[in-house]
């Protein structure tokens, strides 16, 4: 009997260590092989003539949601017309139609019932061992996906050991947009834990400061090289100069590996210099982008959040018992933060900053 196979992955977001399943698709079917296997069950239908008349139907669900109205299949399914926007006032124009409107399709209950009463699963093996880094953190700050060079870098996982002797064995790590090193000084080696003094390749320019880190090892003395990275990014702590003056030189911040910065830091209003993070969320449910302050510790203090609805200048007040009481940014690319927010940081991005007098 034919199966729904899945095989167990570990997700690399969660602490501690869980798995996930993964859907492994066998084949793929379409309006060819529907129509034939409906023929084969009725030898009177040309199959020919059952993929025409299904193509038809499909045609007549897309002009019926045009009309304004939704499709329900009682046995099958549901289509029906779903728009995503986030509106300041009820009379604000609409974006692009490209944007706003979407077609969403959901499975009746009974259809999901009908399948999870006739399904068999079958489990697969884990594919072929790797390194799996679950976590990195740095020691001295004690934060996650900080990447320090005054500190030491802790990676955790499974399958780490690599030989420092052989050359294609070991640690790298990458800016994303320019630059790599093959790290040199461990304090530690072994198959859960890594623990080095990370030396951090320079990139193009000074927001830059996004990285990702691999760990490659062979199992057996002439075995297959294994790749394993991690599936977050690191970012290194940026330095704000003069900002306890009137007009101290921008700085760039919150990007990714892009020429230009998102957003630049460009004024403060502070009594001494500080060690500080700032925050961009973008919230799941509403869409909204919120940029905040944060004390350095994790689960710290936090100022206030800031709504961001587009490029513009924004002040961000500070925190309980910070020395900076508010810090002024220039988003210059709300969009290129939006896509890098939802791209390669699950809607949170947390930057260290060393703001100077």
């Amino acid at each position: 009997m034919a199966t729904i196979q899945y095989r167990p992955e570990l997700n690399p977001l969660t602490t501690p260590a869980s798995y996930k399943l993964r859907f492994i698709s066998q084949s793929t079917g379409g309006y060819d092989e529907v129509a034939a296997r409906m023929a084969l069950k009725n030898p009177n239908w040309p199959a020919d003539m059952i993929k025409s008349i299904l193509q038809g139907g499909m045609e007549e669900v897309k002009e019926m949601l045009c009309e304004g109205m939704q499709v329900t299949f009682e046995d099958a399914c549901t289509f029906r017309p779903s728009f995503q926007a986030h509106l300041d006032a009820p009379d604000d124009p609409l974006p692009p139609l490209d944007e706003l409107l979407h077609v969403k399709i959901s499975a009746s209950r009974p259809f999901v019932k009908a399948v999870q009463q006739a399904a068999r699963l079958e489990r697969l093996p884990p594919e072929e061992k790797a390194p799996v880094i679950l976590s990195a953190a740095d020691t001295a700050l004690d934060l996650n996906d900080v990447l320090n060079s005054a500190g030491v870098l802790r990676l955790s996982g499974s399958g780490l050991l690599f030989d420092k002797k052989k050359p294609d064995c070991g640690c790298l790590i990458e800016g994303t947009r320019s630059g790599s090193i093959k790290q040199t000084q461990f304090a530690s080696v072994s198959d859960t834990e890594i623990l080095l003094v990370p030396h951090i390749p320079a990139q193009n320019d000074p927001w830059n400061n996004e990285y990702t880190v691999s760990v490659s090892t062979q199992y057996t003395e002439n075995g297959t090289l294994r790749i394993g990275a991690y599936g977050r990014r690191l970012r290194t702590p940026l330095t704000l100069t003069n900002f306890g003056h009137p007009n101290p030189q921008e700085v760039g911040i919150l990007t990714g590996s892009a020429a230009a910065p998102y957003v630049k830091a460009t004024a403060a209003q502070m009594s001494a210099s500080e060690r500080l993070r700032i925050q961009a969320v973008l919230d799941a449910r509403s869409g909204q982008l919120l940029l905040s302050l944060l004390a350095l510790q994790e689960h710290g203090a936090a100022g206030d959040a800031v709504t961001v609805p587009g490029n513009g200048t924004y002040t961000l007040p500070g925190f309980s018992g910070s020395a900076v009481s508010s810090l002024s940014v220039k988003v210059e690319n709300y969009a290129g933060l939006v896509a890098l927010l939802r791209s390669g940081y699950h809607g949170r991005i947390v930057d260290i900053l060393d703001v100077g007098m």
